[in-house]
């Protein structure tokens, strides 16, 4: 058992182990919040720490803050980043609605090491949390976040995703293939269109994200405790919003009314619609991928997915699609986040939003498995794209359907009898048209003609 020393908060005294640098309150939150093993997100907690750093500057430019203690205090953010956040922020995710837990821990921790630069007392609420409240600085926290985990990892994947599905539709855009409506045999496209489809589904969820991340750039700084800017100088918002742009080259700006983004979560809703949009692209590229691997023999074998694992612990040689099945897992997951936002964005009752700390969560965590989803598909699906030529080709060549190509020249009805006498007697629709017409061959071959059938007409 560690060693344990006593702090002291407005509740009285408390035991605290001896080897952390939190205080009091965290402690106590620790005590009364033991629901899961999940933490609040470790990339919230690296935004909240460089609001601290930013409110530690405009509180030192406002006079309202000691230089020399400023100085300790950016250097105290500076020694945080490298601790071990399972030991030095153990808050659990359930906790208070409003993240107050862990925003004290994070003031905590700071005025603990900042002390030790200064050898003077710093104090978590009166200097740390100086213009603050757990009330303005978490939703802060989450909008930065999940900007920064946007701009560094999920754009990238997807403009990489979509880049190569760009080069394979290009690469395959004159291979004719089978289309298919509610799962049967249609008229023919072009692999390459499909692809094409899938690429610009994919970038026109990006375009939804980068729209709802607009609203984000918004921070409700200065607002404190119910958006009014109690105890906050009326310069501090815009100070610090300047200072966060130094850190990161972004342009965040101070909330004209900061009351809406602590009341309302109507903007992180948004965000994660948009994110259960891209979760639905990719749940449909994976089930279309999925339906054209189907086979050897007894499914559709358009493609051959690279062969990543064994599939079966009973039948060997077996392969399974197991990256898009991960990734239609993912999409699921994304979905739920959603629902679950949803259900926390509407409990801003009155003047604050409680469910903060599981949106921060639910939203990172989209971001996160998104990422790896489009990296997944890039790199271990579409990097060794496999068409299946012959399978396409024969499957195409027996399609009685083509015979909708008809209807302009033979009419609807004759069309129809071809078709099912190709399809009753398993040949081609040209081979029943030459008996069942009197045009020629080769101009029956032009009307059918795959290529010309699946490109698209103006």
């Amino acid at each position: 058992m560690s060693k344990m020393r006593i702090e002291h908060d407005s509740m009285g005294n408390i035991q605290v182990p001896e080897d952390v640098y939190y205080q009091a309150q965290t402690q106590r939150a620790r005590d009364n919040f033991q629901f899961s093993e999940r933490r609040f997100p470790v990339a919230a907690l690296l935004a909240l720490l460089d609001i601290k750093l930013a409110a530690a500057q405009a509180n030192s430019q406002l006079g309202l803050l000691d230089s020399t203690m400023a100085t300790a205090i950016q250097q105290a953010i500076t020694a945080s980043k490298n601790l071990d956040f399972s030991q030095h922020f153990p808050i659990d995710l359930f906790q208070t609605g409003s993240g107050t837990s862990s925003n004290m821990n994070v003031n905590e921790v700071i005025a603990s090491l900042a002390s030790d630069i200064l050898q003077a007392k710093v104090h978590p609420n009166d200097h740390v949390n100086m213009g603050q409240s757990s009330n303005d600085v978490i939703p802060a926290c989450i909008h930065i976040s999940t900007v920064r985990r946007l701009k560094g990892q999920l754009h990238p994947a997807i403009m990489a995703l979509s880049d190569r599905l760009q080069h394979l539709a290009v690469q395959h855009s004159n291979l004719v293939k089978t289309g298919r409506t509610h799962l049967m045999d249609a008229m023919p496209i072009t692999l390459g269109q499909e692809l094409q489809c899938w690429q610009q589904q994919l970038n026109s969820a990006q375009d939804r994200i980068q729209q709802a991340e607009l609203t984000l750039n918004y921070l409700p700084l200065g607002g404190t405790a119910v958006g009014t800017g109690v105890n906050c100088d009326p310069r501090f918002a815009e100070l610090a919003c300047y200072y966060l742009q130094m850190q990161d080259p972004h342009p965040w700006q101070a909330a004209a009314n900061p009351a809406l983004y602590m009341s309302s979560q109507d903007h992180t809703l948004a965000m994660a619609s948009a994110l259960k949009g891209l979760a639905v692209t990719l749940m449909k590229i994976a089930n279309d991928l999925r339906w054209m691997n189907s086979g050897p023999i007894a499914g559709l074998h358009e493609i051959s997915l690279t062969a990543l694992q064994p599939g079966s612990s009973i039948m060997p040689g077996k392969v399974n699609p197991v990256i898009p099945e991960a990734i239609a897992m993912i999409a699921a997951e994304v979905m739920g986040n959603e629902a679950t936002i949803t259900i926390a964005a509407q409990s801003g009752n009155f003047q604050l939003n409680v469910m903060l700390p599981l949106i921060a969560d639910k939203l990172l965590s989209s971001i996160d498995l998104l990422t790896h989803a489009c990296q997944a598909m890039t790199d271990k699906v579409f990097a060794e794209f496999q068409p299946n030529v012959d399978n396409l080709t024969q499957a195409l060549q027996k399609n009685p359907i083509l015979a909708t190509a008809l209807n302009s020249v033979l009419g609807y009805d004759m069309a129809a009898n071809i078709a099912k006498r190709a399809d009753a007697e398993h040949k081609s629709v040209l081979e029943i048209a030459l008996e069942e017409t009197e045009l020629g061959e080769s101009e029956l071959k032009a009307i059918l003609d795959p290529l010309h059938l699946a490109k698209p007409h103006q």
